[in-house]
């Protein structure tokens, strides 16, 4: 079964923008990412599909793996 979401530091760690989970929460708190256009402050925040987050002038579409059912 695929996930509906992924967590935000999980998702920075995953499109290697941080190394580790501290490093993700510190980006995110301190206002460094956005998320559709607008400051994120909560690490975890769940994604979906189509989601864009957008760190350093980079940004990344969220795509999880569908169920195949």
């Amino acid at each position: 079964m695929a996930a509906d979401f992924i967590k935000l530091d999980q998702f920075l760690k995953l499109m290697q923008v941080t190394a580790s989970g501290g490093q993700a929460k510190v980006l995110v708190q301190s206002g460094q990412v956005q998320v559709n256009g607008e400051q994120e402050l909560r690490r975890g925040r769940k994604l979906v599909n189509g989601d864009r987050v957008t760190f350093a002038g980079q940004t990344y579409q969220v795509q999880l793996p569908r169920d195949r059912t």
